[in-house]
């Protein structure tokens, strides 16, 4: 029986208008990213990965095409509705972390529940379950300021499992890190995926892109190349 898709793209296009001029970011792109998964969406600056990224994650609207998550159809929906899917669906992983700077590495964990609505008590229970996923179970009163920058990824990490994903999207994920820190970051991801979590990494780094199963290459807003 065929992986159920998580993200189906068909036939999707981003144009920018310029004054006079148009630009297309993203041409014609298709791709169906299924469940368990582990790819790297690969291309220099200015490619498209970046925006394709923002498609992926409910983060932008695609001028034309189709975008479906777990089969249902999103590329018309409102933004809120957007928001609450992305929330629900979609743990993100950015190069900056994007903690908060004043908060504890339990409280950063939690901020996706607390837009779900969910109790205080159940909270508690599932960041300090995800922190302990990710071998931090001893930081959970950590401020960033208190943690390395591979300590603080994996906050961000643990953020972006909170509420079961679908997918977890990871933009430059060891961006900021030195190569020992950005190596264990890595060999996390491989852990995640191992256990069943999809996984999409979008890099300019071809090292990394070969840690995943499937690598797609974008190039003027085109795939080129798309490669288990």
């Amino acid at each position: 029986m065929a992986a159920k898709s998580v993200i189906n793209l068909n036939k999707v296009s981003k144009k920018y208008e310029m004054g006079e001029e148009e630009f297309y970011a993203l041409k014609d792109v298709s791709l169906k990213i299924s469940k368990g998964e582990f790819v790297a969406i690969i291309g220099p600056s200015g490619s498209g990965k970046s925006t394709l990224m923002h498609i992926i994650g409910l983060l932008d609207k695609p001028s034309s095409g189709e975008v479906f998550l777990e089969g249902e159809e999103v590329h018309n929906l409102s933004e809120v509705t957007q928001a609450q899917l992305r929330n629900k669906h979609i743990g993100f992983i950015f190069q900056i972390f994007n903690l908060l700077p004043r908060t504890s590495a339990l409280e950063n964990v939690e901020m996706p529940l607390i837009y779900s609505g969910i109790a205080k008590k159940e909270r508690d229970e599932r960041a300090i379950k995800a922190l302990e996923i990710v071998g931090l179970k001893d930081k959970l009163q950590n401020k960033p300021s208190q943690l390395s920058g591979g300590q603080q990824q994996r906050v961000a990490i643990a953020r972006a499992l909170i509420n079961n994903p679908s997918l977890i999207l990871a933009d430059e994920p060891t961006g900021n890190l030195d190569s020992k820190s950005g190596e264990e970051i890595l060999s996390l991801l491989d852990k995640l995926n191992n256990e069943g979590n999809t996984i999409v990494v979008v890099t300019h780094d071809s090292d990394i892109a070969r840690r995943a199963k499937r690598i797609i290459t974008i190039k003027d807003g085109e795939i080129v190349s798309d490669k288990k």
